[in-house]
């Protein structure tokens, strides 16, 4: 067993997370606050897609915007020099796209339990949306909001197929945990196949007992 994968893993689930959290609460943040019923849902649709298609739906389509042949791709390649297929910049692409919806949702979902009586007093009050958002809101929007960034943190360290599509399965460079249990069952090693497989399991478990502890805790808030 090689621990690439295993770092490969963490460093593309931490740097997705990153990014998603940041994504996912600001997204959720502003489709809350619109006026408009029938935008807000068109938009609720069209970023929450990622979390019913296919993953290699999903790979399919970052194939298309990021592909050298194609105009976003080939303008990164000529004018930056950075080419995002088949490199660790797309398995961070990859897992931000499919774990975003996750974020996204529980983070709004978190806001929109939060009592508006508390937000029009402090209106009221002539606090700014600004201080609003940070002092009460988010407090009282935390732990939804935590359990949404564990969810999408462990489904970014599980992706497989929209990452296999866009990013490839290198050793040493691409081969995520999920990656590495596929190759090595193709090639018939089922012992090191079984010890990533521990290793998931593992993550897992942490996963789902952190996100019913926040859950448990957000119900002490309601």
């Amino acid at each position: 067993m090689h621990i690439s994968p295993i770092l490969i893993s963490i460093k593309t689930a931490a740097a997705a997370i990153a990014l998603t959290f940041l994504l996912g609460l600001f997204t959720a943040r502003w489709i809350v606050n619109m006026k408009c019923e029938k935008t807000k849902m068109i938009l609720d649709g069209i970023l929450t897609l990622p979390l019913v298609l296919p993953p290699t739906v999903i790979g399919f389509i970052l194939l298309i915007v990021f592909g050298v042949n194609r105009p976003l791709g080939r303008f990164l390649l000529q004018f930056l020099g950075v080419k995002i297929v088949f490199s660790w910049s797309a398995t961070v692409i990859a897992s931000v796209v499919i774990s975003f919806p996750l974020m996204y949702r529980s983070a709004r979902g978190a806001f929109e339990q939060v009592d508006k009586n508390l937000i029009m007093a402090a209106r009221t009050l002539g606090m700014p949306n600004r201080k609003i958002f940070w002092r009460i809101i988010m407090p009282l929007a935390l732990p939804g909001v935590a359990a949404g960034g564990i969810l999408a943190f462990a489904r970014g360290l599980g992706e497989f197929g929209a990452t296999a599509m866009i990013a490839g399965n290198i050793e040493n460079t691409t081969r995520t945990l999920p990656l590495a249990i596929y190759a090595e069952v193709a090639a018939g090693n089922m012992k090191a196949a079984s010890y990533y497989v521990i290793i998931v399991l593992l993550i897992s478990f942490i996963v789902v007992a952190l996100t019913n502890y926040f859950s448990a805790k957000e119900r002490r808030y309601l």
